[in-house]
């Protein structure tokens, strides 16, 4: 088994929307060669429309996510027979012949089981005594491969804003590799920058846009993953067992509607492409969308010609809040003069 690019639990994922998004793509943006997506999440977009563009600038803020796009994306080479044999060593540890150290210590027995968290301590651990024999591309593969594989094992609903509180948790975790792409035909490009602040540094045939709506915010919400890419051993606070706050989205607040406006002002493009959905009439409060439809629709109307599509879809949701006639939609803004 091999990890896929969408075979992640991830809220908001557009995995299983790709196909709707890339035949709108094109069949609404000709003639285009160049695509960026700005708020890359899971990537799952970029990776379903590789075949569209020769070129491609895959962003997103996250620690862990950059590290997973360099080892899906990277053009860098790599040794396969390397990280395989490295792979093997992880795939059969002894738990018992283990130390404890961060993940043990902190997450043991809560986001994951005490065996699994001793193991994941040993790879993290080991892929830092590991990184000068290691070149750049093998290093983010290794490590995108635990994210993966201890993602797939951990105690949570899919998220980390908590665990599931039970007794005796099983052990599950089995380090498994990710499968990397081969895109040596493709000009790729890959930042862990704010979308507005790199909006200004870029430019695309095509556009694509699904930021954060809510007052959720995914460096938290995936906080566990963050501090295990970074290895920096931070002080945790709190039930949910978070770092001190940090990468915290401006789209998330009550001014989101102003960054939009900035961003979209910014942005050097033919068509921009924006994912809605209509959770934003939710009676749960934290998911409720900080821009309306209609705010969005106006900014968008000042930067170009823009419609609408909507398709019908069922939300991924790991709460218990319920969305009926839930939709997703796309804004199609076929921008009025491309500066160069």
């Amino acid at each position: 088994m091999a990890f896929e690019i969408f075979n992640r639990r991830y809220t908001g994922s557009k995995n299983k929307l790709v196909p709707w998004i890339k035949k709108v793509i094109g069949k609404e943006c000709p003639n285009c060669t160049s695509f960026c997506d700005i708020f890359a999440g899971t990537a799952v977009v970029t990776h379903g429309v590789l075949e569209l563009f020769e070129s491609f600038t895959i962003n997103d803020f996250l620690y862990s996510n950059e590290i997973i796009y360099n080892a899906f994306f990277g053009n860098k080479p790599y040794s396969d027979e390397k990280i395989h044999k490295i792979a093997k060593k992880y795939r059969y540890l002894d738990s018992n012949t283990l130390e404890e150290d961060f993940v043990t210590k902190e997450f043991g027995n809560k986001y994951f089981s005490f065996d699994d968290a001793k193991k994941i301590d040993f790879i993290r651990n080991d892929l830092e005594k590991r990184k000068d024999s290691l070149n750049k591309r093998e290093y983010d593969i290794l490590l995108a491969s635990l994210l993966y594989s201890l993602d797939r094992s951990a105690n949570t609903v899919g998220h980390y804003d908590a665990y599931i509180k039970k007794p005796g948790i099983r052990n599950c975790f089995n380090y498994e590799l990710i499968r990397p792409l081969s895109l040596n035909d493709k000009n790729i490009k890959i930042f862990r920058e704010d979308a507005n602040t790199l909006a200004s540094k870029v430019k695309a045939d095509v556009v694509y846009i699904d930021p954060p709506y809510s007052s959720r915010q995914y460096s938290r919400f995936y906080h566990v993953l963050e501090t295990i890419t970074k290895w920096n051993k931070p002080v945790l606070f709190g039930e949910a067992l978070k770092p001190a706050p940090e990468n915290v989205s401006e789209y998330s607040k009550s001014k989101a509607i102003d960054y939009f406006e900035e961003l979209i002002v910014d942005l050097r493009a033919k068509f921009i492409l924006v994912s809605y959905n209509n959770t934003y009439a939710s009676k749960s409060k934290s998911s409720k969308n900080k821009m309306t439809l209609e705010d969005i629709q106006k900014v968008l109307e000042k930067k170009g010609s823009t419609r609408i599509l909507s398709i019908k879809h069922k939300a991924f949701n790991s709460g218990k809040t319920e969305f009926n006639d839930h939709k997703e939609m796309l804004f199609i803004t076929k921008v009025g003069v491309f500066n160069e």
